[in-house]
């Protein structure tokens, strides 16, 4: 038996445990190499490269990974909404995810999506999609596309600011309510 099938890397999806290991290293702090990566999941230090074809690429991968989470738990809430305050949640789930994986928030966004990075153009596009679909529902016609990308400016800033200090990290509900306050201003300023 060969050292990398008793680590586990024949136990079906090495890939997808790559990734769950690099989560925990970025989430955690600790700075990850391919090799320490392959070190903590038991592989052979040339395993990884079979699924990504250097950091970089794993960097991406990750950044995919948050970018679906981010939009699945955008889907989740009540589609479409029904008015300025069920918008205003979108705001709160984008600020919630952000503070709840601050590095892999701030991996996803540490870098352009350009073309040569098609599967991160993807997922980015299919959040924005999200979002829009979401503020074209309250606010149709013509203007529901700047205003979109007001609302994720908006949501964007918003969880910047926490998570670089610059606004008190008050309790989570507090935070929720600060979210939901600019985007009511913004969206309602009646």
């Amino acid at each position: 038996m060969t050292a990398e099938t008793r680590s586990g890397y024949h136990h079906g999806d090495l890939r997808a445990a790559l990734l769950a290991h690099a989560s925990e290293m970025l989430e955690s702090g600790e700075n990850f190499s391919m090799r320490a990566l392959a070190k903590r999941a038991g592989v052979s230090a040339a395993a990884p490269y079979r699924h990504f074809d250097d950091r970089e690429s794993l960097e991406s991968a990750l950044a995919v990974e948050g970018f679906d989470g981010l939009r699945a738990t955008m889907e989740a809430l009540p589609s479409p909404p029904a008015d300025a305050a069920a918008l205003s949640e979108y705001g709160v789930a984008y600020v919630r995810f952000a503070l709840a994986h601050p590095a892999r928030f701030k991996l996803m966004f540490g870098r352009e999506c350009n073309d040569r990075d098609d599967e991160r153009v993807r997922a980015a596009g299919a959040l924005n999609a999200v979002f829009f679909d979401a503020v074209a529902a309250v606010f149709p016609g013509p203007g529901a596309e700047a205003l979109a990308t007001a609302g994720w400016a908006l949501a964007h800033g918003l969880a910047f600011l926490h998570l670089d200090g610059k606004l008190d990290n008050l309790d989570p509900e507090a935070i929720d309510e600060r979210v939901r306050a600019s985007f009511m201003a913004v969206l309602d300023p009646h």
